[in-house]
């Protein structure tokens, strides 16, 4: 069970007025979660008392803090079920990941008369690294639609795979704008029988649900620190030892190579062949207690508590005339609520609730095709939950709704 007043007792930012009298209500944990008092510390722990480069140095705070960061990959690997600590490649975060991947598998593997399959809830992440490429090689990009439930379309998916010449299929596990948690062990199997390599987006499920890897069946998986309790600055690129053994590197540099000459070189064991330079030391600390902190609490039990949260913000929203709610239904949707009010701008909207102390999301949330193409709007306003929200901070939510609706009288500034 979750005990929702000690978690919040954890969170030192939730506990501040933004404005005179106006308590902060954090509903944009889609974006970047908060972090524990946990976390910080371990962080601090490691520049107060163990700060030095990893890896290389021969002496007691050197090797303690190599210990202590490569601790973190084992907490990634036993977390997300990875058969092997050398799978957990460390990078900047979700969009680092997906940027590596592409300009390593894709640049060796696709080509003229090839197809790639997204989805259009890809975020842009998992957009522009794939056009780029595409430019420049000349393969094909094809898009699962979304039905009208806000799910993606399998019946259409399945006939992009029977078209053939698939190489690779790369997904949002859960969408970061509606929520929409998908099958990713179906879409993993159906692509593997078509001869197709698998990429989750897990930016926004390995936070908030337990996720396994193998049990998924997926090639590659993407996810970031800062949106599970952790520090900006890492995520992690899950790739099976086979297929990361066969890829080249993507950059140059220290502790990626095993022999330098002015004629050339020769690469590092995995996970360091794709992890050039000094790492994000701090950082992955930060991971691993993060990692600690939910393992903790269970993410079984966290996900059952959000589901619950999401039900009931659902319910609250659609009371609000003139809101349109953007998510599947509850059972089959992430902790978020996305919407638009008539007659008002998402901005203006989410400045107005900032003056109520409610902190949501407003724009196209880095998905401006789903927004533009398929939702026909430009912009919608986005309140995302996590394991410190309380159905209080929802009430709120609505409560401020209304105050907006008062104050702008259906018209956006």
């Amino acid at each position: 069970m979750i005990d929702i007043n000690a978690i919040r007792a954890d969170f030192p930012i939730l506990h501040q007025e933004v404005h005179p009298g106006k308590p902060l209500v954090f509903l944009d944990s889609a974006a970047s979660s908060q972090k524990p008092t946990q976390v910080i510390e371990a962080m601090n722990a490691y520049y107060r008392q163990t700060h030095a480069n990893v890896h290389r140095g021969i002496y007691a705070l050197s090797e303690a803090a190599t210990t202590a960061f490569e601790a973190a990959r084992d907490k990634v690997q036993h977390f997300i079920h990875a058969a092997h600590r050398e799978e957990i490649i460390f990078t900047t975060n979700t969009t680092g990941s997906m940027n590596l991947l592409v300009q390593t598998w894709g640049r060796a593997n696709l080509g003229v008369g090839d197809t790639v399959i997204l989805s259009q809830l890809e975020h842009h992440a998992n957009l522009v690294p794939w056009q780029i490429l595409a430019q420049e090689k000349g393969f094909t990009i094809e898009y699962i639609p979304i039905t009208e439930q806000y799910i993606l379309d399998l019946e259409a998916y399945q006939q992009m795979l029977n078209a053939g010449n698939v190489k690779a299929v790369s997904v949002a596990h859960v969408s970061n704008v509606l929520g929409t948690i998908s099958p990713i062990a179906e879409i993993a199997h159906l692509a593997h029988q078509a001869g197709a390599i698998v990429i989750g987006d897990g930016a926004q499920s390995v936070p908030h649900m337990p996720v396994d890897v193998q049990a998924l069946g997926v090639d590659f998986y993407a996810f970031s620190s800062h949106k599970m309790c952790g520090p900006t600055g890492i995520g992690v690129l899950y790739g099976k030892q086979h297929l990361l053994e066969a890829m080249p590197p993507w950059m140059g540099g220290g502790d990626m190579i095993r022999k330098v000459t002015f004629s050339g070189s020769t690469w590092n064991d995995l996970p360091y062949k794709f992890e050039a330079g000094t790492p994000a030391i701090a950082e992955g600390i930060g991971l691993g207690a993060a990692i600690d902190y939910l393992s903790n609490l269970g993410m079984n039990n966290l996900h059952t508590y959000e589901a619950d949260l999401t039900e009931y913000a659902h319910e609250r929203l659609i009371e609000v005339p003139g809101l349109t709610l953007y998510n599947p239904e509850p059972v089959m949707c992430g902790g978020v609520a996305t919407f638009t009010l008539e007659g008002v701008h998402a901005h203006d909207l989410a400045q107005i609730l900032d003056y109520e102390g409610v902190a949501v999301r407003a724009g196209h949330h880095c998905a401006m095709p789903l927004h533009r193409e398929c939702l026909k709007v430009a912009a919608t306003t986005r309140a995302s939950f996590y394991l410190y929200t309380t159905r209080a901070e929802i009430d709120k939510l609505v409560e401020a709704l209304y105050t907006a609706k008062t104050l702008l009288g259906g018209h956006s500034l």
